[in-house]
């Protein structure tokens, strides 16, 4: 007998197609405009299978789901969404859903993933109607984004330890918290900790604290990140950079969940949900013996890789009206639109310093461009690297910036550029090897002792 599905959507062109492909499947397909219609047939008979949109007229998808999960508790449902996020995917998930798929349809992706549901048929999970806290800066409708969005609603609910992959910038930490906001850790603190940000002759006392006395300097008991993310959870960000003494001891602690402080006696119980990050290949960290592989693993349980900005198709013009909607309401400025041009010229950056580095540009340019609407010559001036896109020359971009300076009457031009290259320079290469500076100055072509001297005396400039 041949399964039949149900599909509840007030989009008739959506039903049409999911229901053609369907049945070209081999499935026996019946399609609905509304929850309620579909809710009072279910009295009368049921389907193997329902699939239905978030956002209808009265009663909602997720509504659904709720009612369907009381009525039919095994009877697997499908939610699917324009508009997926975070908090929604997580909450399908929770209320019970067997998978989330986000519109447009890919129709392979679509018959595979039905036939695996009603292969599966997994028994409902979580509980509905639970709060849901939405971070709004982890943003996207990119299909990259969309399988990062489901991958976190899938494992949120779960204590299984994660790695966060991707490039500087992409917003590892982001997916971090959004872990943790929709897990039931959610009412325990989350702690945060880069490690390569702390030299390793404190980083051991950093994560698992001190008693007094013991070493030089210690004078009173101090309470480590494990200790404070007791009942929650603890963001290991750069782990790649965790010196390997210091992967040893945090290896015992994942395999036993128990730690002593530095200097301590008492054993402490730890209960601690790892998200770690790193920008790194551990794979090639782990063959070269720069990282442990057993540590790696326990790390490793679910991997969710961060595509770069310059992946995510679609995506700037929804962050960078995002960040500059935020800039202007932050800092009490007059909101400000991107002109087409200047848009069509952020589209096709490369962004090497990815959400983070489009963040940064649009508060620039919430502050420092004059008008109401954000033109290609704003951009010139303020971020010559995103107008060069619109040429490919980035000395156009630059000869664009002086004219616009001259015109408006400025002098000094060779100075001010000359430390605008300088800084963009720095800032990239330093955001790419994560902030170590001999690494920097290589990449550089320039001396260590440059390096820290021209940076030294930017910080001190007023």
């Amino acid at each position: 007998m041949r399964p039949t599905i149900w599909i509840a959507d007030d989009d008739r062109s959506i039903r049409f197609v999911l229901a053609a492909a369907l049945r070209e499947a081999g499935f026996v397909v019946q399609e609905w405009t509304d929850a309620d219609t579909l809710l009072g047939a279910l009295n009368r008979e049921a389907p193997d299978l329902v699939m239905t949109d978030v956002r209808m007229p009265g009663t909602d998808g997720l509504h659904l789901l709720q009612r369907l999960h009381d009525k039919r508790p095994r009877m697997p449902v499908i939610v699917m969404s324009a508009f997926t996020d975070v908090a929604t995917t997580a909450a399908a998930y929770r209320a019970g859903a067997a998978d989330y798929l986000a519109k447009p349809f890919d129709l392979d992706q679509v018959r595979a993933v039905v036939r695996r549901v009603l292969t599966d048929k997994p028994a409902p999970a979580g509980t509905p109607g639970e709060p849901v806290i939405e971070r709004p800066a982890l943003l996207g409708r990119s299909n990259a984004m969309h399988e990062v969005f489901r991958l976190i609603g899938r494992i949120a609910g779960s204590d299984l330890n994660v790695l966060v992959t991707g490039e500087t910038g992409t917003g590892k930490e982001l997916v971090a918290h959004a872990l943790h906001d929709e897990s039931a850790r959610r009412d325990g603190p989350f702690v945060a900790l880069n490690t390569a940000a702390i030299p390793s002759e404190l980083l051991e006392s950093e994560l698992f604290g001190h008693e007094a006395g013991a070493f030089t300097g210690a004078r009173e008991r101090r309470i480590g990140r494990f200790e404070q993310a007791e009942g929650g959870t603890l963001f290991l960000d750069e782990i790649g950079d965790m010196p390997l003494p210091l992967q040893t001891r945090l290896l015992r602690v994942l395999a036993g969940g128990e730690f002593y402080r530095v200097g301590g006696r008492r054993l402490i119980r730890s209960h601690v949900r790892i998200v770690a990050a790193t920008h790194q290949d551990l794979d090639a960290l782990v063959e070269n013996g720069r990282f442990r592989a057993d540590l790696k693993h326990r790390l490793d349980v679910v991997r969710i890789a961060l595509p770069p900005l310059r992946e995510r198709h679609g995506d700037v013009a929804l962050l960078a009206r995002h960040f500059l909607a935020q800039a202007a309401a932050e800092l009490g400025l007059a909101p400000k639109q991107l002109a087409p041009a200047a848009l069509a010229a952020l589209q096709k950056a490369g962004f090497p310093g990815n959400v983070r580095e489009l963040e940064n540009l649009c508060r620039r340019v919430a502050v420092m461009a004059p008008g109401n609407e954000i033109t290609l010559a704003d951009l010139g001036s303020l971020a010559p690297s995103a107008a060069a896109s619109a040429t490919g020359d980035w000395t156009q971009a630059l000869r664009a910036w002086a004219q616009t300076e001259l015109v408006a009457g400025q002098d000094a031009l060779y100075p001010r550029a000359e430390a605008a290259l300088e800084q963009a320079l720095f800032d990239t290469v330093l955001q790419h090897v994560g902030g170590h500076r001999q690494r920097a100055a290589k990449r550089l072509g320039i001396g260590r002792n440059t390096l820290t001297r021209k940076l030294a005396e930017r910080d001190d400039a007023p």
